[in-house]
């Protein structure tokens, strides 16, 4: 199903994919696993058998299921919404069918009042598949990156051709100096949050913000992250950075 989120970048979340496995260190605390299993337990039966329990927390255990029925939900909201595209997986997970992908795409392409932002940490897959697939403004590509040794993310999604190219930082787990933000129209920054959560530094941060008001590239802060997130907050110095894409950069046709 799709329902308004929380999360300070987006209105609202659909999930066409659930289930997903750990493969870098920013996965560790993923929320999903935790929502995963929560939903599980309300009954929901797409996320039956997704997660397992190791260490009395929940962990994605590799089970990967697609959602047929989900793939009619967009067109069902005739207002435009900003919708993250499965915040419960990952759309070029390895044992995501390509055809469902492009089915995916299709419904993206078909909804046009709607804005899609897709992430994925599967960036070698994403550019083998992105010749194939029809990239309209209305989708925004995105890769995670958490510390420098995922950096070659960015190289990947730099060679598609979506209209909006963007990056989530987020949990940040270390400092990103001289970032090439060539071709990237926005950046989101942020902590990671919830049980477990590790700590992210001021300078890491700061850094990243001044990196893309040198490059021009909007900058969001998401949250500073913590046990409690709502504590913590998320103002940088003093104000809150809620930037996004410039409406010219999402309509432009290359």
């Amino acid at each position: 199903m799709a329902t308004n989120s929380s999360i300070e970048w987006t209105e609202a979340t659909w999930n066409p994919v659930v289930g997903c496995n750990v493969i870098s260190p920013g996965c560790a605390n993923c929320y999903a696993m935790r929502m995963a299993r929560r939903l599980e337990a309300m009954g929901q039966r797409k996320y039956a058998g997704t997660t397992r329990m190791t260490g009395g927390r929940p962990k994605w255990n590799g089970v990967i299921r697609v959602d047929e029925d989900s793939l009619r939900l967009p067109a069902t909201w005739r207002v435009g919404r900003m919708i993250f595209v499965n915040s419960m997986s990952d759309l070029f997970h390895d044992e995501v069918p390509f055809e469902f992908i492009r089915r995916v795409f299709h419904t993206m392409k078909d909804t046009p009042q709607h804005t899609y932002q897709i992430l994925t940490k599967r960036a070698e897959r994403l550019e083998a598949f992105a010749h194939m697939l029809d990239w309209p403004p209305n989708i925004w590509m995105g890769v995670s990156v958490e510390n420098a040794d995922y950096l070659h993310r960015i190289d990947h999604l730099r060679r598609i051709s979506a209209k909006v190219k963007f990056l989530s930082l987020e949990p940040l787990l270390g400092p990103l100096e001289g970032i090439d933000l060539k071709h990237i129209d926005w950046v989101i920054a942020g902590g990671e949050s919830g049980p477990g959560s590790r700590i992210m530094e001021p300078s890491w941060v700061r850094s990243i913000r001044d990196q893309c008001q040198s490059a021009g590239v909007a900058f969001h802060f998401k949250q500073w992250g913590g046990v409690n997130k709502k504590k913590s907050g998320r103002a940088l110095d003093g104000r809150t950075w809620d930037e996004f894409p410039p409406e010219q950069v999402r309509v432009e046709v290359a």
